[in-house]
């Protein structure tokens, strides 16, 4: 039977409509309830495209044991982050503050409140991948609240001091030259000086921290960021992470080379990355910054931008339920293509 998000109009909201977990959207009624219930609540967000949201759905919400526990424990709440950017930007905050990442599927633990007791985003249905599983995070949550109630809430009470004290210091008096050069230092201790990004596997395009390096290079002479912006483009463009053949960055490298990617395409991504490209070749007068630039938008004009004048916010990862199935080339399928060119394209 159809849950209550059949009523839903959100893409993401009815993937799970047919989901035995009894899921509500964020209103009233379900916040109400979980207080009349005196239950916490899960809270779960993601988006229709997010290849990882798919797997925890397939493996966890779609499991009947695990959904008859957060049924029984908890009022569950499904929230799309593309209807409900709000509600996304204050618990993704928070997620960053206790694990420092975030990204979605985001899954979030809450006092009847709304306030975090614990939060993370993708878990496997058992304990795998050095993460635990699900199903044993639900049964602790569960009884954690039963067993250890006010330790419960004495954790978020202190979570949420700690994330206040956090933002308050942050708007200490200094001067913005040591601000800057503070996060431009910042910056380069994660710099991967031989494959450019920051830090290893997974890569993601960060286009803001690229263009602000490439901006302290301009204004304050920092020789060292302005190369490794440089750097950080080329390596993006050359890799498997740029759609070689119809354009466009997808969501993340999976390895410290830009090689193998991710194959969701992101309409933000393919927004900010083009700008820094062009910046470099505003600076440099280089085609090729142009050329990954043009390809870009090349890209979103042409496979992003609907009928109605607006953009698509993304590309699924999956295509008939395998992920980048649509992108990928088997060696018969380039010869076919390439013909005597196929063993150079291939090396």
């Amino acid at each position: 039977m159809a849950n209550r998000l059949a009523r839903e109009t959100s893409p993401y909201l009815l993937q799970h409509a047919e989901n035995p977990v009894d899921w509500h959207a964020w209103n009233a009624e379900a916040l109400g309830l979980a207080k009349s219930r005196d239950v916490p609540i899960f809270l779960s967000i993601g988006y229709s495209a997010c290849h990882w949201c798919h797997v925890m759905a397939h493996e966890s919400f779609e499991n009947e044991s695990i959904a008859a526990q957060l049924n029984e424990g908890f009022v569950s709440i499904k929230v799309d982050r593309e209807e409900r950017p709000d509600i996304d930007d204050v618990y993704q905050k928070a997620c960053m503050a206790a694990t420092g990442q975030g990204g979605w599927p985001l899954s979030a633990f809450l006092l009847p409140d709304q306030r975090p007791f614990h939060i993370g985003t993708y878990y496997p249905p058992r304990d795998m991948y050095g993460r635990p599983g699900f199903g044993s995070i639900v049964a602790q949550m569960s009884q954690a609240w039963r067993e250890q109630r006010a330790s419960v809430m004495e954790g978020a009470s202190k979570f949420m001091d700690r994330w206040g004290a956090r933002d308050a210091g942050g708007a200490a008096s200094e001067a913005p030259g040591e601000t800057v050069e503070r996060a431009a230092s910042a910056l380069m201790s994660m710099a991967d000086v031989t494959n450019g990004g920051f830090g290893q596997a997974p890569k993601f395009p960060s286009a803001a921290c690229v263009s602000f390096l490439l901006r302290h290079s301009m204004l304050e002479g920092g020789r060292h960021s302005g190369s490794h912006a440089l750097r950080t483009l080329r390596k993006m463009a050359a890799g498997g992470m740029f759609d070689q053949v119809g354009g466009g960055f997808h969501r993340y490298s999976t390895d410290a080379r830009w090689l193998v990617p991710h194959f969701e395409k992101m309409t933000y991504d393919n927004a900010l990355v083009p700008a820094a490209y062009a910046e470099a070749y505003a600076i440099t007068g280089e085609a090729q910054y142009r050329r990954t630039m043009e390809r870009t938008l090349g890209f979103m004009l042409r496979e992003m931008l609907g009928e109605e004048g607006g953009f698509y916010s993304a590309l699924d990862a999956d295509s008939g339920g395998e992920e980048g199935a649509y992108y990928v080339w088997d060696a018969k399928e380039i010869r076919d293509v390439l013909g005597d060119d196929a063993d150079m394209f291939c090396l």
